[in-house]
Order: structure tokens, then C-alpha cells, then sequence
């Protein structure tokens, strides 16, 4: 069926909804905007979906929620009976029509004999992936669009460990919900469900009290946060979302006593108006708590996205002036804490494991082995440090200590499965008390390892590509560099080229060896001086995103030479 067929298929499907209907008949004769709808379907991956907000087979909308938990719990039916006892646990975020597309999928389910637990208000994604495993259910939903421009929002499934759904699963699921017309997903009644058993809402006690204590549990130093904590003053700002309840909850159970709140980005808002984007990692983020920071002399500013599972923290350097923290820097950052704080306690296990995407920063190998731990690589996604935490707890061959991905992901526990901003939030404020009681800064504390393992400089660049042009584009991208890869980069040889998507490891003089990673659309190449590149479409954006990583004794010369490498791979992006 063509574009045009479907848009056709929907007014007619859909003549009885009123706003969808005067929604599509707005774009007659606009054929760019009616191809980019409905050219293709909404992508179900790993990661769920995600897309803008509207009419459509390729938008965020309450027919492909719906169309989708009918195919999730045609799965989740097909699998053991006892699942749909089990039940599902549904949460979400600020974003629009969150409460809406969450309620949507609960009725769906319960129509389908699901036992559903619908969270009352918004929750983070870090307490959805503790409640699937504290409550036994069998999957999570989670509708958010992470930390996505307002018009997008975004349906994440869960599987029983509380981690998301791995690929061989997600694909049977998208079968099922390719063998259903959207009038197959048919909501029950919610008093009807609520009559039945079948919906069951969770309120503030059911989840929330355990998951805290559980946090308190992941405290480095608790001792020493009950006298350093009253000194230190955070300002922290949820960024409109979800992290304000529970990141002020823990930061006063351990002992921070001065936590100043950016008013005017403090309660949940789906336009996000006080900032561009809800992303951590934007300076423009922490304008607002930056000025803040100023009036009450903070010694720290951190903030969380809308589903509170990514951390950005923004400091005062050497010459006074804000310095926002990588992704790449907090994680290192939080982890030389942990372990020197667990080498001076004595805690450090013999078997201890960092795991980290293959994308993240190399630093972090380097900080562990100098504490005798192995470093291990994913692919991109926490879902893949979420398996290696799974597959350290069957075997018993490693104690999971610290995991983290360059794009603000941080976890340092095993009873949630998923990046998370609370239990991150918690590590920060303790490591600048910390620091704070040597005199530091986190800024300072930054410094004082990059003296010690070498000056690392990590840039990420991302080229959008929107619609289905920019789908072909990306494609070609991919395709060019396999077939023709560059020999060298800004002066730089390329030692080896690892093709994930081939699952191949090739050197300069051709010897072939396994890469070692699942099979992904990843293109990683190795240069001298342990310098690296890595080029992949994004999963969740319509954007390729290349990662330019150099060290040195320097930072003048690493920042010199990651500077040129950046711009020899633009080149590449063409």
C-alpha cells in the first residue's frame, strides 16, 4: 500500500474521531508531510518506539499504543499462561499524552486478561524497572521520549528482569503487532477492569518506599554524609519531569541538608517551557540553576530528564566559570569514588566488574585496572549492561560494581536494570562531599585524574537526517564506509576496523578476527596512539552519530589531535 493509500485508509478508518480526522485533512496537498507519516510504520525495537506526536502510521498516536500492547500481549499470552497473572507495570513520564497513551495500554491489556499496575502519577524510569522485578511481574511499559524535543514521545517494553526487552524477543513482539489491524486493539472498560482485578493502581507506598531504601543501600560512605552532608549545597533541577520527588527524597534520607530547587523548572510540564530541550547534556539545561547556583554559592548543580534515568552535572572550574560535565567525565568522576572510597574501606571484591558501551570512554578501563578490576564493553544501550549484570549474577563470576555509557547513563546497582538518575544523583552529591571534605571540587577531582591516567578528550557528533531520505542517507553512509574504509585520519593510521553489524575485527594487513559483540549497525575504527572512532545511526533519533575519542599527556595536544580527527570524519558523514 502506498503512502498515499494509507493516508486515504486512516481518514476512512478513523471517520469517526473528529480531531484525527480534521488533524489529517490539514495536510491535503502537502505530499512531503503526508509521506513522511505514513511512508512507513512507527519502528519497534529494543527500545520500543519513538516518534513525533500525531496522525499517522509513522507518529506517536493512541491507535499505534494501542496496536502495540495488543501485539505485546499476543506475546506475552503465547508464551505461559502464568504471564498474564503476573501481570504487566505501566509507568510514564510529563510528556504529552503520557498519561493518556499509559492509561490506553493498561485497558488494552486488561482486555486481553493482563493483569495490569498502572502507576497513579508520573514515576522514572528507574522505578518501573524496580517494580517489574519487586512485584514479579512479567514486563514493564514505560511512555516516555527520554530527553526528546516536546513533540515526541515514546513507548519502552520491559521484560521480567526489569531490563529492556532483548532483540530475539522485541522481533516476535513486532510480529504480532504486524498481524494486527489496528481495530484488533480493543480497551476494556476501566471500571469494568478495576471490577475484575484485572487493573490495579499503585500509589506512593506499594513501590516507592522500597525502591528509596533499596538507593540508601547503594551509599558508598553513609558515615561520612552524616557530618559532610550538612555542609554541602546542591542545587538541582528535574528539568520539568520526573526525578523531582524521588531525587529530593533521597538526597535528604542521606544526609544533604541544603538542596536548592530550580523553582521554575520544578514541576512537570510537556512543553518544557523554560528550555529548548529537556536533555541533561545541553548547557542551556542549567541556565536557570546556574543563576541559582550563583545566589546561594552551590557548590554542585545537577539535573535530570523528563523519566529522571540520565544525570548532567555543571560546575565551577579554575577560572570560576560553569564547566558542564561530559557524560564521559561524570562516569569516570563516579567511579574513581567508588573505588578509591571502597579501596580505603577495604570492599573492593577481587572478582569486581566495571561495564561500560563500546562508545564510552577508555578512561574508565584504565581506572579500573589500576584498582585490579576488568573493564567490559557493550554494545550501545543499557539494556546490554543490563545483560552482562544478569549473566555476573548466574554464573557468580564477577561482582558488578559500576556501569555507564558516555550519553549520561550511570547505575551502580543490581535491583534495577536500567540507567538511573536517582541512584546517580545520590552517587554525585556524595562524591562532592567528598571532595569537599579534601578542600575539592568535582571539577578539581576531574583534573586529579586526568593527571594520573593521561588527557582524555572525548567529542560526540551528530548529523540529523530526517524522514525517508534521510533513512537511504544513513544507509549509504554505512554501506560506503564498509566497502571503501579509510586507511587514515588526520595523520592517524587505522590499525583495525571492527564491523559489528558483520561481527568481524579486520587489521591493516587483513587478518580477520571476531569483534566480540553482538551483531549491530556499528562501524568502530582503532587508530595509533589509542585513539578511536566509532560511527552508528542512532536507535531512538533520526540522526547518525560519530564518536571521536583521543588521549595524550597533554590536553592541549589531545584536544589538537581529537579536534583534527573530528573534522578529517565529518568528511566521512558527506
Amino acid at each position: 500500500m502506498t503512502y498515499l493509500e494509507q493516508y486515504e485508509t486512516w481518514l476512512r478508518d478513523f471517520a469517526a474521531d473528529e480531531a484525527t480526522v480534521k488533524e489529517l485533512k490539514a495536510l491535503e496537498g502537502d505530499q512531503k508531510e503526508i509521506e513522511d507519516r505514513f511512508y512507513t510504520e512507527l519502528s519497534f525495537g529494543t527500545a520500543g518506539m519513538r516518534g513525533v506526536l500525531g496522525a499517522g502510521t509513522n507518529r506517536m498516536n493512541l491507535y499505534n499504543v494501542r496496536r502495540a500492547t495488543k501485539g505485546f500481549a499476543d506475546y506475552i499470552n503465547s508464551q505461559n499462561p502464568e504471564y498474564a497473572r503476573r501481570g504487566v507495570v505501566i509507568a510514564y513520564d510529563s510528556r504529552r499524552m503520557s498519561p493518556e497513551f499509559a492509561k490506553s495500554a493498561a485497558l488494552v491489556l486488561c482486555h486481553e486478561g493482563i493483569h495490569t499496575y498502572l502507576f497513579d502519577e508520573l514515576r522514572p524510569v528507574p522505578v518501573l524497572s524496580y517494580a517489574v522485578r519487586h512485584l514479579h511481574a512479567i514486563a514493564g511499559i514505560v511512555i516516555t521520549a527520554s530527553h526528546n524535543p516536546p513533540q515526541y514521545n515514546g513507548y519502552k517494553v520491559y521484560w521480567e528482569d526489569g531490563a529492556q526487552m532483548p532483540p530475539e524477543y522485541a522481533d516476535q513482539v513486532l510480529e504480532r503487532i504486524r498481524a494486527n489491524r489496528y481495530q484488533d486493539a480493543v480497551e476494556m472498560d476501566e471500571q469494568e477492569a478495576v471490577k475484575a482485578g484485572l487493573l490495579q493502581m499503585i500509589g506512593n507506598k506499594e513501590v516507592d518506599d522500597d525502591y528509596i531504601a533499596e538507593v540508601k543501600t547503594l551509599s558508598v560512605q553513609p558515615e561520612l554524609m552524616k557530618t559532610a552532608g550538612k555542609d554541602l549545597k546542591i542545587v538541582y533541577t528535574p528539568l520539568h519531569g520526573s526525578g523531582n520527588k524521588p531525587v529530593r527524597r533521597i538526597l535528604k534520607e542521606i544526609g544533604i541538608e541544603n538542596v536548592y530547587v530550580v523553582k521554575e523548572q520544578e514541576l512537570p510540564d510537556p512543553n518544557f517551557s523554560t528550555i529548548k530541550v529537556p536533555n541533561p547534556e545541553d548547557p542551556a539545561a542549567f541556565t536557570l540553576a546556574m543563576k541559582l547556583a550563583d545566589e546561594v554559592g552551590a557548590d554542585c548543580i545537577f539535573g535530570t530528564d523528563p523519566d529522571c534515568d540520565r544525570v548532567g552535572i555543571a560546575v565551577k572550574d579554575e577560572k570560576g566559570e560553569y564547566y558542564l560535565m561530559t557524560g564521559n567525565q561524570i562516569g569516570c568522576v563516579l567511579l574513581y569514588y567508588i573505588l578509591m572510597s571502597r579501596k580505603a574501606l577495604g570492599t573492593i571484591p577481587a572478582n569486581g566488574a566495571v561495564v561500560k558501551s563500546v562508545v564510552s570512554t577508555e578512561l574508565a578501563r584504565k581506572i579500573a585496572e589500576s584498582f585490579g578490576l576488568v573493564c567490559m564493553d557493550t554494545l550501545t544501550g543499557f539494556k546490554w549492561i543490563a545483560e552482562k549484570i544478569q549473566q555476573f549474577s548466574d554464573k557468580g563470576d564477577h561482582t558488578f560494581l559500576f556501569g555507564f555509557e558516555e550519553s549520561y547513563g550511570f547505575l551502580s546497582s543490581t535491583f534495577v536494570r536500567d540507567k538511573d538518575g536517582v541512584n546517580a544523583s545520590l552517587l554525585i552529591a556524595e562524591a562532592a562531599a567528598w571532595a569537599k571534605t579534601q578542600g575539592k571540587t568535582l571539577y578539581d577531582i576531574l583534573q586529579e585524574i586526568y593527571k594520573t591516567y593521561g588527557y582524555y578528550v572525548e567529542k560526540v557528533v551528530s548529523v540529523t537526517l530526517p524522514g525517508k531520505d534521510g533513512v537511504a542517507k544513513m544507509q549509504e553512509i554505512m554501506k560506503n564506509l564498509r566497502e571503501n574504509p579509510p586507511k587514515t585520519l588526520a595523520g592517524k593510521d587505522v590499525l583495525a576496523v571492527r564491523d559489528y553489524l558483520a561481527s568481524t575485527r579486520t587489521d591493516a594487513h587483513g587478518n580477520v578476527t571476531p569483534a566480540g559483540l553482538p551483531k549491530s549497525d556499528v562501524l568502530y575504527f582503532e587508530l595509533t596512539g589509542d585513539a578511536w572512532i566509532c560511527i552508528r545511526p542512532s536507535g531512538t533519533e533520526p540522526k547518525i552519530k560519530l564518536y571521536v575519542n583521543t588521549n595524550a599527556d597533554t590536553p592541549e595536544v589531545s584536544a589538537e589531535e581529537n579536534a583534527a580527527l573530528v573534522e578529517a570524519c565529518k568528511a566521512l558523514l558527506k
